[in-house]
């Protein structure tokens, strides 16, 4: 008779349900740096400490992770399936230490030997597993997911490079690989024995009125697992990350024996180059049909994945929605819908319309953008070329989506001008679509997807996204997270609606100094970094001026360096005046093939070399630029600043998340109406947020107009000295044509209405500087923004994801 396996007895230095003691930690901790790393404490450097400081702590994550898995299968729940081409987990160990309890055990054993946890953790990479907002999101619903007992995994893809690694030449942005798995993982489990084919391109063949796909070429997809714990260790998740490994066939060994080593080895490398590097240029065919080809294999491998799993437990395919939720984070993984019905019809005999209503039935799509660009199309030939099989079923799709039209003119088509809509493709394989933000869902009904709205009436939801409070306040600001629990008590880590009990006391004058106190502590910590990284000193007692958010022209980080250098021509015109002494921060990358990004984030950094090195104004602003954001940098700069820019076209930004991240840290917002801006300005109040801008029907009316930007520009002075002013060369001397093309943008076309905006922008940030110089008038400000924050966090949007697309239940 087998006996069952408990991991608990494999435990040999910690009771299973409690903190272990310092002594029991220590003991665990010396076991691995000498039998997993390999070396004595006398003898180990940061980095071994580090390695065997990670593995202790994950220890302590696999029982929790073992007991959901089992309990999830004991009770045959139903599990969500998060697919995201992006998973911006940051650094692990600080954060799997909070959420298991361990951090302060950790930090007392460490001490023991002489060490410093924030010395020995900082030398862990971040995962290069995303680049903005987008992978952020899904990182921060991963944890909430496990905090609130929601059985999940997240799907993505284990990328060698990342996006990139982004440093400056003479201002200019180059980009260089992430090497974030130059060593050994932790965290990481890998599991051989999941692992599936992919296939890609070939020809289909008719068999009895039956499409047989015979793929021209096949890569393996290999499983790497990775727990994530939710806070209070009661249940923990899987994010599954897919490798591509070439298949044995795919090397011609005759042609190595031959000589022909590079030839024989291309197919191989060609197989590799799928999770090498996230969003590779599509601006070349082969750049686009290596991006359909990445998005295809997360999908098909994950898509896999859930029917093995399903199949283990079930028999009946039709039941899957019973048991199964798929949620796709944005238009890349929209071709699960097609990969669901082909393995269904053509793997397991399932009759094409019901193939499709059990698709749908699984399939949820979240929509994150207006842009077309990042709605994404193909072209047919491109499909044809690489998954000939799903075209074909996008077509009969499209067929029936044109047919539930009725008689009019101009249907909308999934495949329309030679191209497939991924975005229609999304919304028709799906029973539910959401946007995320209030406006953003307004928008999606009304602009994006009108006529699927009429035809699928209370399809489209509205879940406005959230930030977990562990991460972005627990273990990013400390000092204000103890604050918090000395002022109001614990247990608003997973009830943040509890930061309302702050209000009151933002009439308190003990309470006010002690914020203060408490956002000083935040930028010396970041200011100490910046030194130590960069070599760059700024002064704490500035207003901390920050957008950090990836290079786009509808962010608007023009606007704000165009002011930037409005300000320091005033300043130069009279020194001697009560300025606020000010540091602009910038953070975020540009995509390397985005001509108009870059060339802004060059004159940002042109900018910065000016003004930064003139004696006459530098005490009262500075412009700093750090290379290469990210995670870890975003948990030093957030707590730090005083304002936080958001101030996109109104219209053009889904939600945002650094919005809420700043706020919930204390600092104002100044911004337009747009994305979830409208919210946050709703909950903290008017009084509370530096309001600026056009709206987004006036957005639409001002772009109707001929001449909108030149007509800007003449009626603003001060916009034409800095235009001036750059036209001169006085931030490229020695070329002074570099920002023509920039120039003459703004003054022929200015689609994103930079000039329309600038003088409100101006008044706006007018506002901030009075409000600043009166620092009982900003705290009490500051405090009441985070007291009225508690509806941004994820738990909050992973309760509505779970009760209005995924119906399922906690286990907790």
């Amino acid at each position: 008779m087998s006996q069952s396996f408990d991991a608990r007895q494999l435990r040999e230095t910690t009771a299973a349900d409690s903190a272990p003691t310092p002594a029991q930690f220590r003991q665990a901790l010396l076991r691995h740096l000498q039998y997993t790393v390999g070396k004595s404490p006398q003898q180990a450097s940061l980095f071994d400490w580090r390695m065997a400081l990670s593995h202790t702590v994950r220890d302590y994550a696999v029982d929790p992770w073992f007991s959901s898995t089992r309990r999830t299968w004991d009770e045959d729940r139903k599990r969500v399936y998060y697919l995201s081409m992006e998973f911006l987990i940051g650094r692990l160990l600080e954060d799997q230490a909070i959420n298991l309890g361990l951090r302060d055990v950790m930090v007392q054993v460490l001490a023991e030997f002489g060490l410093s946890f924030d010395e020995v953790a900082d030398g862990e990479p971040d995962a290069a597993l995303g680049n903005g907002g987008l992978g952020r999101l899904a990182a921060c619903y991963l944890e909430s997911m496990a905090t609130m007992g929601c059985p999940a995994y997240g799907y993505g893809l284990r990328y060698e490079h990342g996006l990139f690694r982004q440093h400056f030449e003479n201002g200019r942005q180059i980009e260089t690989p992430e090497n974030w798995l130059a060593t050994d993982n932790p965290w990481d489990f890998t599991r051989p024995e999941a692992a599936y084919p992919v296939g890609f391109g070939g020809e289909l063949h008719d068999h009895d009125g039956t499409s047989i796909w015979s793929p021209r070429s096949k890569v393996l997809a290999s499983a790497h697992d990775t727990p994530v714990v939710g806070y209070g260790g009661q249940w923990a998740n899987t994010l599954r990350l897919w490798a591509a490994m070439p298949s044995a066939d795919l090397f011609d060994l005759d042609r190595f024996n031959a000589g022909d080593f590079a030839a024989a080895s291309e197919p191989e490398a060609l197989a590799r180059s799928l999770s090498r590097v996230l969003y590779p240029n599509d601006t070349t065919e082969g750049g686009k049909e290596l991006r359909l080809s990445q998005e295809y294999f997360l999908t098909s491998a994950s898509v896999q994945d859930i029917l093995r799993r399903y199949l283990a437990a079930h028999d009946d395919l039709l039941k899957l929605p019973e048991f199964v939720a798929i949620q796709m984070n944005d238009t890349h993984p929209a071709i699960a819908g097609p990969e669901l019905i082909r393995l269904l019809v053509d793997e397991h005999a399932v009759d094409f319309d019901t193939a499709v209503e059990t698709a749908t039935g699984v399939l949820g799509y979240t929509n994150h953008t207006l842009l077309p660009e990042a709605l994404e199309r193909w072209s047919v030939g491109l499909m044809r070329k690489v998954l000939p099989r799903h075209l074909q079923i996008i077509e009969t799709l499209d067929t029936q989506f044109i047919a539930m039209q009725g008689q009019v003119s101009d249907p909308v088509r999934l495949i329309s001008n030679d191209q497939v809509s991924m975005g229609d493709l999304a919304f028709t394989t799906s029973h539910k679509v959401n946007g995320v933000s209030a406006l953003h869902t307004e928008l999606v009904s009304q602009e994006l997807f009108p006529v699927h709205n009429e035809l699928h009436p209370g399809r489209i939801v509205n879940i406005t996204n959230g930030v977990t409070p562990r991460r972005w306040l627990k273990l990013a600001n400390p000092s204000l997270a103890a604050l918090i629990t000395d002022t109001i008590g614990a247990g608003w880590e997973t009830d943040l609606e509890r930061l309302r009990e702050l209000e009151p006391y933002a009439e308190d004058p003990a309470i006010r100094d002690a914020f203060g106190r408490s956002k000083r502590q935040a930028k010396e910590h970041f200011t100490g970094w910046l030194a130590a990284e960069h070599g760059i000193e700024l002064p704490a007692e500035a207003l901390y001026d920050a957008q950090v958010k990836r290079l786009h022209e509808y962010k608007r980080q023009l606007l704000n360096i165009l002011w930037t250098i409005a300000h320091w021509q005033r300043i130069k015109r009279d020194p001697q005046a009560s300025w606020v002494p000010r540091v602009k921060i910038f953070g975020g990358k540009a995509a390397p093939s985005y001509h108009m990004a870059k060339l802004i984030i060059q004159l940002i950094n042109d900018v910065a070399e000016v003004v930064n090195n003139d004696p006459e104004t530098r005490h009262l602003l500075r412009v700093v630029y750090p290379p290469n954001y990210g995670v870890s940098m975003a948990e030093k700069l957030i707590p730090a600043a005083d304002l936080s820019e958001q101030i996109s076209t109104a219209g053009m930004e889904a939600s945002g998340t650094g919005n809420m991240k700043f706020a919930l840290n204390g600092a104002l917002t100044i911004g337009t109406l747009d994305g979830a801006n409208v919210e946050i300005r709703k909950h903290v109040g008017a009084e509370n947020f530096f309001l600026f801008g056009l709206t987004t029907e006036q957005v639409a009316e001002r772009r109707a107009q001929q001449g909108h930007s030149r007509a800007a520009l003449e009626a603003s002075q001060t916009l034409r000295d800095v235009l001036q002013a750059i036209a001169e060369g006085t931030f490229s001397p020695e070329d002074h044509h570099r920002y023509d093309g920039l120039l003459e943008t703004m003054w022929n076309s200015d689609w994103f209405l930079v000039a329309s905006d600038f003088e409100d922008y101006d008044r706006a940030q007018g506002e901030v500087a009075d409000c600043y110089s009166d620092p009982e008038k900003w705290q009490r400000m500051a405090i009441l923004n985070i007291a009225r924050m508690g509806y941004f966090s994820s738990d909050r949007s992973i309760r509505e994801y779970m009760s209005q697309i995924w119906d399922v239940e906690s286990a907790l």
